[in-house]
């Protein structure tokens, strides 16, 4: 939800930093070799590693303009990291992509996603219909998949009354209902356990290994998929190269969302350092660089959090009034809806934070979480 800017220091040099006049021919087809430094979000195929092509995907009506899929040479077909949202543009600028690197969805042989949210996964559930190929999800998606297919009201409301927004939730209930299309939504093939590796390739010789890693935060099944060998990090919206992931809004958060992510972050940075493949935003960004701003990021605005209780503001709601949200510091007030809902909910999850660590206490008041110093 809130973005950060990354700072200008000098970028260790990878694969994903070529030459951006560098391409090559393939089936006929001209593919560039991504460049960093240009619209991430210009649709096009492009090849980040060896085997390994990003396929950004559009997103109309958000803030984030696009999807990064990643398409990786499985055999005789491909394996797909992420879906995209199911919409006719987002389907047809993929299986223009596929044709470029010479195949179809017929050789897909199956979606890796990181996480249940709609850019990620719908489109990998319709196409599964038409064409078979097969899904995998993180486990810990399971009771945010079986919330958003039972036939309930949205889930939102009582999560923004806790946190004082009374507001947003007569805006929301004003606004006109938006139900998930049931044919967007089915569980997948697999369940992914934590660690579960997937062995991408026919030839020992030539085969990739992807480790499915927990990190929940984003979501609370969010996974990334390591390639350690290639050094690669399929990160979905868990590391974000100019922004950090909105935390708790969805259908059944964990129980500290904040704590979720940054922990989930210190995983990550346990494991060697990487080219990040992000879901949104340009690639080619070390992992470890970008989790470490993240981590300091986090931390200021646990401080910004604190400094706002200390000065009287009790509700998660009043708290996010006083904040900046996205880089352009907007107020909560002049952001629309779903963003304010976000921004109350992220502001939820760092008050959390500070009261697990003794810094705020917490105490239910006609059922409005109140904050005290």
């Amino acid at each position: 939800m809130d973005p950060v800017t990354s700072p200008g220091a000098e970028r260790p040099r990878s694969y994903c930093d070529p030459p951006v006049t560098t391409a090559f021919e393939l089936e006929g087809s001209v593919i560039a070799d991504d460049d960093p430094e240009g619209d991430w979000t210009a649709p096009g195929v492009y090849r980040c590693a060896p085997d390994v092509y990003r396929v950004p995907l559009p997103l109309p009506n958000d803030g984030l303009r696009a999807v990064n899929v990643y398409v990786v040479a499985d055999g005789d077909g491909w394996t797909v990291v992420d879906a995209g949202w199911a919409l006719e543009e987002a389907r047809d600028l993929l299986a223009d992509a596929l044709a470029q690197l010479g195949g179809g969805f017929p050789d897909v042989r199956r979606f890796l996603v990181t996480h249940v949210h709609r850019d990620h996964y719908t489109q990998a559930v319709v196409l599964r219909r038409e064409f078979g190929m097969k899904v995998a999800l993180g486990a810990g998606e399971r009771p945010s998949l079986e919330a958003i297919m039972a036939p309930r009201e949205p889930r939102n409301a009582s999560r923004l009354l806790r946190a004082g927004a009374a507001d947003l939730v007569r805006r929301l209930e004003a606004a006109p209902p938006q139900r998930p299309d049931p044919a967007h939504w089915e569980p997948p093939d697999e369940w992914l356990e934590d660690g579960a590796e997937i062995v991408v390739g026919e030839d020992p010789a030539g085969s990739r290994t992807l480790r499915a890693i927990a990190t929940p935060g984003h979501t609370r099944g969010h996974v990334v998929f390591s390639d350690e060998a290639g050094g690669l990090l399929f990160a979905g919206d868990h590391v974000l190269p100019r922004i950090t992931p909105s935390l708790g809004l969805e259908p059944m958060p964990s129980a500290s969302p904040l704590a979720a992510f940054l922990a989930s972050l210190e995983l990550v940075r346990t494991l060697p350092d990487a080219v990040l493949l992000p879901a949104h935003g340009p690639s080619g960004m070390p992992v470890h660089r970008r989790v470490d701003e993240l981590i300091a990021h986090h931390g200021k605005r646990l401080d910004a959090t604190l400094a706002a209780v200390r000065e009287g503001r009790a509700t998660a709601y009043e708290v996010a009034g006083v904040l900046p949200w996205t880089r352009r510091e907007t107020r909560l007030a002049d952001l629309d809806l779903f963003n304010a809902m976000l921004a109350t909910m992220e502001t939820a999850a760092h008050l959390d934070v500070l009261a697990e660590r003794g810094l705020v206490t917490a105490s239910e008041q006609d059922g409005i979480v109140h904050y005290t110093s």
